[in-house]
């Protein structure tokens, strides 16, 4: 049976989206996940919100307790796991509010943890590829999706994840970009790789909400500025995830 878990926040943990909504608690091995855990219904399939950072936005990005949040999305029977995130663009190309859904990502955090293994059985090494780490059937979907909607999209990029929750320096977005990173957030790259080791197909959908620091042109990203842009823009997001929830079968 298809179960699909959607990790979001703000305006992603209401409930009018979906049908009989009801929250429950869930426990893991790795401890509590960011948030209880909202169950009901889009069209025919049964979907499971989490909330990244809590339901009021309090839980810093470097201490998200990603390995509890997977975990739980697991435990609960999703088949299919799509994020939605906030992004800086690395691009002159990429507007604010613009769309993209990346295939490739690049690993820039220092402090978390990255893996289910804390140990290996004898002879039973536990390695997770990750060439590709968002799934290329579900991306298929959601980009689908978005022209089914006459959505504007990137179809690809490659998204960088920093620490935070501070941004970038000038200096460190622009060696970002020398690198071959197309947007920048603080969330996906920990999620991708744990879903991957679970063997649960996760992607992403991200909205640019600024151009980080490395413009010129530019004022340098803040935090009211992001909210404000991802709040304009989040119907977007929800018409996309509400399209492609109904093409996965």
């Amino acid at each position: 049976m298809i179960k699909i878990g959607i990790i979001g926040g703000s305006g992603l943990e209401n409930p009018d989206i979906l049908t009989n909504p009801k929250e429950f608690i869930t426990c893991t091995p790795y401890g509590d996940p960011s948030s209880p855990l909202l169950n009901g219904k889009i069209g025919d399939k049964e979907i499971i919100i989490l909330s990244r950072h809590g339901h009021n936005h309090t839980i810093p990005p470097s201490q998200v307790n990603n390995r509890a949040n997977l975990y739980a999305l697991q435990k609960t029977g999703c088949t299919h796991i799509i994020a939605t995130t906030a992004c800086g663009s690395l691009r002159e190309e990429i507007g604010r509010g613009d769309l993209v859904i990346p295939d490739q990502l690049i690993d820039f955090t220092h402090h978390r943890v990255h893996t289910f293994y804390e140990e290996f059985e004898p002879g039973n090494m536990k390695h997770a590829s990750m060439a590709d780490p968002f799934n290329d059937e579900l991306r298929k979907i959601i980009i689908t999706a978005a022209n089914n909607r006459g959505l504007k999209i990137y179809n690809k990029g490659t998204l960088i994840t920093i620490e935070g929750p501070r941004f970038s320096t000038k200096a460190e977005s622009k060696m970002f970009r020398l690198w071959g990173a197309d947007i920048i957030n603080m969330s996906v790259a920990t999620e991708a790789i744990l879903a991957n080791e679970l063997g649960i197909p996760y992607a992403a959908i991200a909205m640019s909400t600024d151009y980080d620091s490395w413009k010129e042109d530019e004022v340098p990203v803040a935090w009211e500025d992001v909210i404000a842009v991802f709040n304009k823009n989040i119907n977007n997001v929800i018409q996309l995830l509400l399209e492609a929830i109904k093409l996965i079968v």
